[in-house]
């Protein structure tokens, strides 16, 4: 039941979202929208970026199942930008607000995870210490996400497909040669 009234407030806020920035609703207004008491919304919530957050957690792991293995990091960072442009203006308005931390911290840990799993599947994974795996998967991370950051912010003009094509053949070697430089140590 509590799993119920958390998912109706995140989609309240959803639908209000998608018409105007974060810094504009209030939780009277989630809470009308979605029919719940304000005491039901704090029972949940520390505030309204804590749902906002909660509302990222939740459909990250719809884009990385986590008992999954991705084909490849592309096809996981395509699903990203289709998030993004299934809810542009949800995400736009997040991107827009004076609390976007919520959007970039979901946005690290999505990249973070797949390109974990990506270097997992490489040959000679299983050799690198698990510090220097997170930190080449923070290297990249800080990368990934500053370019979907950017993209946002230019008003998601450019193809995903695109840029994904384009990081595809920047990085590829990169990542290989930074797995086997690391295993070796």
């Amino acid at each position: 039941m509590a799993k119920l009234t958390q998912k109706a407030m995140a989609e309240s806020l959803k639908r209000l979202l998608s018409k105007k920035t974060l810094d504009k609703i209030t939780v009277k207004e989630i809470t009308e929208d979605c029919g719940v008491k304000r005491q039901t919304f704090y029972y949940h919530f520390r505030d309204i970026y804590d749902l906002l957050e909660w509302t990222f957690l939740q459909e990250g792991e719809q884009i990385i199942d986590r008992d999954r293995l991705c084909e490849t990091w592309q096809d996981v960072y395509l699903e990203v930008f289709r998030y993004i442009e299934k809810n542009k203006n949800f995400t736009i308005n997040a991107y827009n607000s004076v609390g976007r931390e919520p959007l970039e911290r979901f946005l690290y840990q999505i990249v973070f995870d797949l390109i974990d799993r990506f270097l997992r599947q490489l040959d000679g994974a299983e050799k690198m210490k698990k510090e220097d795996r997170h930190f080449i998967c923070d290297f990249y991370k800080f990368g990934l996400v500053g370019i979907i950051l950017e993209w946002l912010g230019r008003g998601m003009k450019e193809d995903p497909e695109e840029i994904t094509g384009k990081l595809t053949r920047l990085l590829q070697r990169h990542i290989e040669m930074d797995l086997s430089i690391l295993a070796e140590n």
